[in-house]
């Protein structure tokens, strides 16, 4: 039986060196399931794997994409199952890690293919957002679906306009049409979520965040400024210094917004993991109690050589 490992967590808990090592443990490769590293010109304010860990082990879905294209859930699923399917002929185990709750959920129990938006209707949203701001789209998105409300970026005014316009064109909830007729994989699959505690996980946040801006994200931000109304680039580390350059707030406070959203962002991901009983939960320095727990729920150690 072929199986797929799941590697998740909070943002800078640490899957990368985690799954880096259980990869090369089992000498296979990964899936990444990050809806931003997926991006080529997002390499910094994404965190994307340095060059180093990028040789250790063979990354997929890894700036394969530009920032203009319009790409989603649904599409990644197709295009990490086709991946997987090719990989599983050569390993047992694959492993697929990332923080993109909805991405993983997507390869491990399928999404529906959300229906083209009608015109009207996302003219309606557009314009309520633009009117009456983003607090009216939580409003509006909390009364609809309270379920998605609880785990969804609220920061993040492309995510809430997008289930807004599913619940009004499909008469479901978001929350619902996620759920719907799970579907089952040729392969097995074994769920590891990491944290840490959480004054330890917000000291590696703000460390993470005073790297990017000694690695340069301010001009990275700046160098994507023509594409800022693009959905891959409504996230926080851009959203921030858009806000900045638009005069809307000092520089030090957008330093302060992107770590303050990053750890907003951090509790959504783990209320996110938690709805889902099947993951076990691990330190990532307990690298060795995961292998033990991947190989015993597979009933033998499992080697790829």
């Amino acid at each position: 039986m072929k199986t797929l490992v799941v590697v998740t967590g909070p943002t800078a808990v640490g899957k990368t060196t985690t799954a880096i090592q259980l990869a090369q443990h089992f000498n296979t490769e990964i899936i990444s399931a990050d809806s931003r590293q997926i991006f080529i010109e997002t390499k910094i304010g994404t965190a994307v794997p340095n060059e180093e860990e990028l040789t250790l082990v063979k990354h997929h879905f890894i700036g394969t994409r530009h920032v203009t294209d319009y790409y989603n859930a649904w599409q990644f699923e197709q295009d990490a199952l086709q991946k997987a399917d090719e990989l599983f002929q050569n390993y047992d185990i694959v492993i697929l890690a990332g923080g993109s709750g909805l991405y993983v959920d997507a390869v491990c129990n399928g999404i529906d293919e959300i229906p083209d938006i009608e015109p009207d209707l996302r003219k309606r949203i557009n314009s309520q957002y633009e009117k009456e701001g983003i607090e009216s789209l939580r409003q509006t998105l909390k009364f609809l679906d309270p379920e998605y409300y609880k785990i969804v970026d609220l920061s993040n005014p492309a995510r809430l306009k997008r289930a807004i316009e599913i619940c009004f064109q499909t008469g479901k909830t978001y929350s619902e049409l996620r759920k719907e007729n799970k579907k089952t994989r040729p392969f097995k699959i074994i769920k590891i979520a990491l944290n840490r505690e959480r004054e330890a996980l917000y000291e590696r946040i703000n460390q993470r965040v005073d790297q990017m801006i000694s690695d340069g994200l301010e001009q990275e931000v700046k160098s994507l400024s023509q594409w800022k109304d693009c959905t891959a680039l409504k996230t926080v580390g851009y959203r921030e210094f858009f806000d900045y350059f638009d005069g809307l707030c000092t520089y030090t406070e957008a330093i302060e917004k992107i770590k303050q959203n990053t750890r907003k962002y951090a509790k959504k991901q783990i209320s996110w993991i938690k709805r889902d009983s099947e993951y076990q939960w691990f330190s990532p320095n307990e690298i060795n109690e995961m292998i033990q727990y991947i190989e015993f729920n597979n009933g033998k150690p499992i080697n790829n050589d």
